[in-house]
């Protein structure tokens, strides 16, 4: 394990908002900090930061910066682009005292001086896609569900002549009844407002369900872009959304370093809670939370329909294990064999390229 005050002259880091960017070089040797910058996040910016580094931090450096995935998503392409050592420092809990821009960017340096391994930044291109598209689809589907609460509410209160003709019918039939509705101009405002809400909503369900449907076939066109795509898709249980949210999580070789590491991300590796003479483990709720969600769904599906895994569930439930910790042994093998499914299939996709 190396630490980065072996192998850097100095250390950059960054706490970056909206419209600037603070930088703070510590100088790994003495740990004193040298300079400070403020900068605009744009461009041009980027550039005076990569000549202000060139300045005060002229020997070998590595930038330690948070919001890699937001705010610095910019700067660390940027420097990716130009040949620079970046590492992601996690935004973690503050401590109790001075706060500001600055101490923030000093706080980054000494906390990657301070890290036994350190994080890539997340890589862009396909993975930033299959991000996109999973982020605007959950968004689209809770605007879905949303709208459809609404629709039932006012199907509750609706005037009885329009009412008893949608209750108890299925969603879309209740779509299709709604916007076959017409009011007469000479009707009451109670049921002209009505007929109009409820085809309204109606619309504005159809608009979102055919989005759901435009994002999952470019899903399904982004994971076979892919090279662990197919191979994710080909585990029981792992579906197109679940395989996304795999990759996106995992992001790029040399990011995750290891099925535990792997486990440990998506909080499904138990955390040691020892103390003198007694030994136990307690519950990991960190981690990427829409990671251990994939695999909660893949464990729920293969206790469901896998015959493998239904064996393995009553062979621990002869032993005494309730479902719930079968559930949490589960999704650990589960991120140790999707991580190896995943590191395989990109090894064996690169192989033709280095040879």
């Amino acid at each position: 394990m190396v630490m980065l005050t072996e192998q850097y002259d100095y250390v950059i880091g960054g706490d970056p908002d909206r419209d600037t960017i603070d930088l703070a070089v510590i100088d790994t040797g003495t740990g004193q900090v040298g300079a400070h910058i403020v900068e605009c996040a744009d461009g041009a910016g980027y550039a005076r930061m990569l000549a202000w580094a060139d300045r005060h931090a002229s020997g070998t450096r590595v930038w330690a910066l948070e919001g890699t995935g937001s705010f610095a998503a910019g700067l660390a392409t940027f420097l990716a682009e130009a040949g620079e050592d970046v590492v992601e420092v996690a935004g973690g809990k503050r401590a109790r005292g001075a706060k500001s821009d600055r101490i923030d960017a000093v706080r980054a340096a000494r906390h990657a001086i301070a890290c036994e391994h350190q994080a890539l930044p997340r890589q862009r291109g396909l993975r930033e896609a299959l991000r996109m598209v999973l982020s605007t689809r959950h968004a689209v589907l809770v605007s879905r569900t949303k709208a459809i609460n609404e629709l039932k509410s006012l199907i509750v209160v609706a005037p009885e002549h329009l009412r008893a003709g949608l209750r108890r019918c299925a969603l879309l039939q209740q779509l299709t009844l709604i916007e076959d509705m017409h009011a007469e101009p000479a009707a009451c405002a109670e049921h002209r407002v009505t007929v109009f809400t409820l085809r309204s909503i109606a619309a504005r369900i159809r608009f979102l369900t055919e989005q759901t449907h435009q994002l999952d076939r470019e899903l399904a066109l982004l994971l076979h872009q892919h090279p662990a795509g197919p191979a994710l898709l080909a585990e029981p249980g792992v579906g197109p959304v679940v395989a996304a949210q795999l990759l996106v999580s995992w992001s790029h070789r040399g990011r995750v370093r290891s099925e535990a590491a792997f486990a440990t991300l998506a909080g499904a590796a138990p955390l040691e809670a020892s103390s003198g003479q007694r030994v136990r483990h307690r519950l990991n709720r960190g981690g990427d939370r829409n990671l251990n969600r994939a695999l909660h769904t893949v464990a729920i599906t293969r206790m469901r329909c896998h015959p493998e895994t239904r064996d393995y569930e009553a062979a621990r439930i002869a032993l005494g294990k309730s479902h719930r910790d079968i559930r949490r042994t589960l999704k650990r093998a589960l991120a140790r064999r999707l991580y190896r499914r995943i590191e395989a299939a990109v090894r064996r996709a690169n192989l033709p390229a280095m040879a």
